[in-house]
């Protein structure tokens, strides 16, 4: 039924326009042109400088053919170019596929295929491992796709050039686009990206322009960021589109400091010479930092604020960050909510608390980001909320605009996530009396190591491949280091034998390095009396280490 406020009061382009991240960087370039936009290694960029090379890349991808629904790959370390591709690809109404440049050959050609991508922009150091994904994507599935390399001026090791078009040439043939415009329904997709599932299968969890926009915004509102960050790039941007964090810079008009390799000297040598105030990274790179010779961090005068997530952070990583004067917030989230989608708020009374007392509050999931409108535990049985009573144990749901549009080809998996009106994470959890979210268990067999997806089945696959084994178990176990590791237990077939080394060595020859396991322990494994294996008695082994 209409009303009043119905009539002659349609929307036009004067007062509606589709929300898309790309709008942030028309802006940056339009006001803040002259600011700094990029800096990696001897090469800088303004924002106007920026602006002008996004859409001479969106030009060149448009003269071969992207246009709304096209797939364009991006197998590219944190450079200039990986953050060019998150601007000039969504403005054509293209969708981004950036790789996981750990993964091996074969699923990177499955993932080219399955995502029916067209166009790659690879770089020269990852050559090796792209030239036999080719391979496989033409003899396997029968595709062949355009190929632009990359040659980094900040890379000096071997590669050869895969395809016919060179990155910077290419983007010197054509006249910038006069406007990187995005789409005209803000439900389109922006991005696809690979997550493990609990089967071993990758999902390509499919992303839309309104939640990028959104959560772009959230991590402003979360971090309560100020204009003009110097922001410095350690999470890999082929991990959930960099938390969405190259569309929050470019709305700040802040500068990206770019590494291609996250190691202590590189990361803290950019924070002192760049005046870096804002990163985002796992555990493990947290660790590297405050465990770093103090001589190393001296200059660091700034306030350096932090952002942690990819797995639980470890006690002995938050205290070591607050010893060092680090501030680092704790977030929550999946690729399927766009990266991080809660956060541990801060309050101004936890101050007043013992360090071991912050350290626990801190290391709670939290709650629902400022533009996600629900979050909470639930009964996945009955959809019912649980008491916030820090005990009774349920799953983490989400619900609202930061929620992705489903999983690509996989409509079985789409409708099981989105069951009861909610999405479902998998992750088993309490809610506290203050309405915070503890997780407490993982529903779905996946070990998150360095702030990366292993899924235990695809690693127990490649164990069982080996003919000794008669039956066998992958399980997360706590690492100091990776925050969990793969921890294999094995029983042998009766007259045969194998020993540790070699089942790790048969492993690396199947599985992506950090897959394979760093533990295998040849004991019985406890199965109930259908032969089901009960893992929950192994992930209790795990922890007390017998």
């Amino acid at each position: 039924m209409t009303n009043i406020f119905d009539q002659d009061l349609d929307p036009n382009s004067a007062n509606f326009t589709a929300l898309s991240p790309v709008s942030f960087v028309e802006r940056s370039a339009e006001i803040f042109g002259d600011l700094c936009s990029v800096v990696h290694g001897l090469r800088t960029y303004t924002w106007a400088q920026t602006r002008d090379r996004s859409a001479r890349l969106a030009a060149a991808l448009q003269s071969l053919g992207v246009g709304r629904g096209s797939t364009v790959s991006a197998m590219l370390p944190n450079t200039p170019e990986m953050v060019e591709a998150h601007y000039a690809v969504p403005a054509l109404n293209a969708v981004l596929n950036t790789l996981n440049t750990r993964l091996d050959a074969a699923l990177i050609a499955w993932q080219l295929n399955h995502c029916e991508c067209t166009i790659l922009i690879t770089d020269r150091e990852f050559a090796p491992v792209m030239a036999k994904a080719l391979d496989i994507l033409k003899t396997q599935f029968g595709r062949s796709i355009v190929v632009i390399d990359v040659c980094d001026s900040e890379y000096r090791g071997p590669g050869e050039q895969l395809g016919q078009f060179e990155y910077e040439a290419m983007l010197a043939l054509h006249e910038p686009l006069s406007k990187l415009e995005g789409p005209q329904n803000e439900w389109d997709a922006i991005a696809v990206s690979y997550t493990s599932g609990t089967t071993g299968d990758p999902k390509g969890v499919v992303t839309h322009h309104r939640g990028a926009y959104l959560n772009a915004v959230s991590n402003v509102a979360t971090w309560t960021m100020p204009h003009f960050p110097t922001y410095l790039w350690t999470l890999p941007m082929f991990h959930c589109n960099g938390w969405c964090f190259p569309w929050t810079v470019a709305m700040l008009a802040g500068t990206h400091v770019c590494l291609r390799r996250v190691e202590a000297a590189p990361i803290l040598d950019a924070m002192r010479e760049h005046r870096v105030n804002h990163y985002c990274a796992a555990p493990i790179v947290h660790s590297l930092i405050y465990n770093a010779p103090e001589s190393m961090r001296a200059g660091i005068d700034q306030q350096v604020r932090g952002m942690v997530a990819g797995a639980a952070p470890p006690a002995a990583m938050i205290e070591g960050m607050a010893k060092i004067g680090f501030d680092i917030t704790h977030v929550y989230g999946l690729t399927e909510v766009y990266g991080p989608a809660s956060v541990a708020v801060k309050r101004d009374a936890w101050a007043h608390e013992s360090l071991s007392e912050q350290t626990r509050l801190n290391g709670r999931q939290g709650v629902r980001y400022v533009l996600q409108e629900g979050m909470t535990v639930m009964d996945p049985e009955t959809m019912t909320e649980c008491p916030a009573d820090g005990v009774t144990m349920g799953e983490i749901m989400f619900k609202g605009n930061i929620v992705m549009k489903g999983y690509l080809k996989n409509p079985r998996a789409t409708q099981e996530a989105f069951a009861g009106g909610w999405f479902h994470t998998g992750d088993l959890a309490v809610m506290e009396p203050d309405r915070y979210v503890k997780i407490k268990d993982r529903s779905k067999d996946i070990i998150i190591s360095g702030g990366e997806n292993i899924s235990s089945l695809e690693v127990e696959d490649a164990i069982y491949r080996h003919p000794s084994v008669l039956a066998c178990a992958v399980v997360a176990k706590p690492d100091p280091k990776w925050g969990e590791s793969p921890l294999a237990f094995v029983e042998v077939k009766l007259g045969a034998t194998v020993s540790q080394a070699e089942l790790i060595a048969h492993c690396k020859t199947l599985l992506a390095s950090y897959k394979v396991p760093k533990e295998i322990r040849f004991e019985e494994i406890p199965k109930t009396s259908t032969g089901k294996i009960q893992k929950f008695q192994l992930r209790e082994r795990a922890k007390i280490g017998t």
